[in-house]
């Protein structure tokens, strides 16, 4: 018997591993309506050129991911699934998301970084696993041997 769950959040960075990521999203809340796609974008600086020029707003920056996660979203199958954009940290915004939506899984794509890239980046997905309070499913990369 398959495995399902009520609410399936699928964090999307917009990476080659996002499309594996919703589609095994979909397969575990069976309903693209049970399944939450999000992305968190960092906070912008106050000095960056774009913003200093008026140019880069965190609207136009909203805005933007927005119609992204649309793309995405329709092109993969999950076209009635919630699409959510939210400013902050990504692994505990992810977190707290899914705990307010109580949502029964997590599914997050791996970048598979290690050695010093891991340190100087950190680890979206294993911040998620320690401060998620629902299950977190962490998917091989595609392309991982």
């Amino acid at each position: 018997m398959p495995l399902t769950c009520s609410k399936v959040v699928v964090p999307v960075d917009f990476s080659g591993e996002s499309p594996n990521a919703i589609r095994a999203g979909l397969q575990l809340a069976g309903d693209p309506q049970n399944l939450h796609l999000l992305h968190v974008l960092v906070p912008i600086d106050d000095l960056s050129p774009g913003v200093l020029l008026g140019e880069v707003t965190e609207e136009t920056r909203v805005e933007h991911i927005r119609a992204n996660l649309k793309k995405l979203a329709d092109d993969n199958g999950a076209s009635d699934a919630q699409q959510v954009v939210l400013l902050g940290t990504p692994g505990l915004e992810i977190a707290d998301y899914a705990t307010q939506q109580s949502a029964d899984m997590i599914v997050i794509p791996s970048h598979g970084y290690h050695g010093v890239k891991r340190l100087v980046l950190g680890s979206v997905a294993e911040r998620v696993i320690r401060h998620a309070e629902c299950s977190v499913l962490v998917l091989r990369r595609s392309d991982a041997e």
